[in-house]
């Protein structure tokens, strides 16, 4: 089926968002006239990030985006012109010529968990034009599947009762890794983004109450001359808050706290009585920030309004989260409000994975976490990796080698089958020739020998007991498949996640998953490999 597809989100993204050698070579193929040919290239990764067994891809629309839009503007070919001086002037008008309509891209479904070696898409058709796609492919599919398993790890870590908030948008790296973290933090599990930019442009959520600042910016009660009333949830009546406040501070014997800081919580309680969380750490979370929360939450529930909560932004969030639901617990008990109870505790403050297993460990009782820094720049690992080689061109299988057996490609065309057993767990990923024969073809509930491309004795048979072939079809001048919404992917997402086994996903020495060869794609890349080898003359 045909579908439409928008232009591309960032304008930035334009064949000249490439690597110059990009270019270069397209020069070279097209002067020597073989430009034409068919050739068929593999993205693919070699590792996976944060010393873990799993990726999730992520990126693939954006990719359908460029395809569908990809031309060289009138600009973009005067400015080649600058670069490449020497080049024909026939070189231009071809490339002015350059569309995507005879390329074809078999890819992973967006939001696959996915593993090294096997392709994250198979590019095929001419082969400069083939060429021209691996950097602006490269850069649409590395960060966009970082940041998604980034999140994926963290919303394992947090576990499935918690909400996940992106608060990376002052960290991240420029506008465009500000807006993919949000969008991909939300495929890898994230709930919301106090990102608004994104919010729009993806239909994600977005969160955000106040920061230090706005307490910081009253000095007591006396600030608030301006808004004094608030009205009850059924506006059946109007109270003066700074009365009420005032009072509830005596009655509650809280009269030690800041008073600039209970202002700012009035104030902002007043424009907001229906999601009131304060920040309670600006000046001490126990002693100031939380006795004024209960204050002003305490009329609001009185009001009929649910108080939604605070944040922590520093200290020990474990102690600091029990604390405050203790005291937050007697308080709704001493006044008779159990909406009280409801308020969510949320915490920010560089979080990263290890620190919420940690906090995990010491049992906080934190309802939310805020993961800005650590989620979008990805300081564990910055950074995935994926390459793109050519596997073969007008037929011929091509095969890159290298004494480190890592880098070692695997020829062809392929395709991968995620093989399941009875459960649905997948047991193991198979990878076959395209142009293979029917009998290598893996069936439900027949043995099959997987084997690892490149060390011999490790071969297992396996009995699956569902295949699901992983390539499909995206473009081939249209697009070929739905595109599903982001929190269709993010559901897939979390569906994979359940099904694989828990080893696998663990975050200390996790199970390395098996991606295997066919017995006949096995024989095919060691005949390839022995035939491009030299063979040394020793003297």
């Amino acid at each position: 089926m045909e579908t439409e597809i928008p232009p591309n989100t960032n304008p930035l993204v334009t064949p000249l968002l490439t690597d110059m050698y990009q270019i270069s070579m397209c020069y070279g193929y097209w002067k020597n006239q073989i430009h034409e040919k068919n050739a068929v290239f593999d993205l693919f990764f070699r590792k996976n990030p944060f010393k873990g067994e799993y990726t999730i891809f992520a990126g693939l629309e954006e990719v359908l985006r460029l395809v569908a839009h990809f031309r060289f503007s009138e600009s973009d070919i005067a400015y080649l012109k600058t670069v490449l001086p020497n080049a024909e002037q026939d070189f231009f008008k071809y490339l002015a010529s350059v569309d995507c309509s005879r390329i074809k891209i078999y890819a992973l479904r967006e939001g696959t968990l996915c593993f090294p070696r096997i392709p994250l898409l198979r590019v095929e058709g001419p082969l400069a034009i083939a060429q021209l796609l691996e950097t602006p492919l490269l850069n649409l599919i590395n960060y966009p599947s970082l940041i998604c398993t980034n999140a994926a790890r963290m919303r394992l870590a947090a576990g499935d009762d918690k909400v996940m908030m992106e608060f990376g948008c002052r960290r991240a790296q420029g506008p465009d890794g500000a807006i993919s973290a949000a969008r991909y933090a939300v495929m890898g599990g994230f709930d919301r983004t106090s990102n608004v930019e994104a919010g729009k442009l993806f239909g994600i959520g977005v969160s955000g109450t106040h920061a230090h600042a706005f307490v910081m910016s009253f000095n007591s009660l006396a600030d608030l001359v301006h808004l004094r009333t608030l009205k009850s949830a059924d506006g059946a009546r109007e109270v003066d808050m700074v009365e009420m406040v005032t009072q509830r501070r005596r009655q509650l014997g809280f009269t030690d706290t800041n008073e600039g800081e209970l202002a700012a919580f009035a104030a902002y309680a007043m424009a907001f009585p229906g999601t009131f969380l304060a920040l309670v750490d600006t000046y001490d979370t126990l002693k100031s920030g939380l006795q004024n929360f209960l204050i002003v939450a305490t009329i609001l529930a009185e009001l009929g309004y649910q108080p939604l909560g605070i944040r922590l932004d520093s200290g020990d969030l474990a102690y600091l989260s029990k604390e405050c639901r203790r005291r937050i617990h007697e308080t709704a008990l001493s006044a008779h409000l159990p909406i009280l109870d409801r308020a969510t505790i949320v915490a920010s403050n560089d979080l990263n994975e290890a620190t919420i297993y940690s906090l995990k460990e010491q049992g906080h009782a934190i309802d939310t976490f805020g993961i800005g820094t650590n989620l979008v720049t990805c300081q564990n690992d910055p950074a995935l990796g994926c390459v793109y080689k050519l596997v073969e061109i007008d037929g011929a299988a091509r095969i890159k080698m290298s004494e480190d057996i890592v880098k070692v490609t695997i020829p062809c065309r392929k395709i991968a089958y995620r093989l399941l057993d009875p459960s649905g767990r997948p047991i193991l990923d198979l990878m076959s020739r395209v142009a293979g024969s029917e009998e290598d073809v893996p069936q439900p509930d027949r043995r099959i020998l997987s084997r690892h491309p490149f060390e011999e004795n490790k071969r297992a048979y396996v009995v699956p007991h569902t295949v699901v072939p992983l390539h499909h079809l995206f473009w081939d001048g249209q697009i070929r498949q739905p595109l599903p919404t982001l929190p269709e992917i993010r559901a897939y997402v979390m569906q994979q996640l359940k099904a694989v086994r828990p080893d696998h996903l663990r975050a200390v020495n996790p199970t390395p998953y098996k991606v295997s060869v066919t017995n006949d794609l096995y024989s095919y890349i060691h005949r390839i490999w022995l035939s491009e080898a030299p063979i040394p003359t020793l003297q």
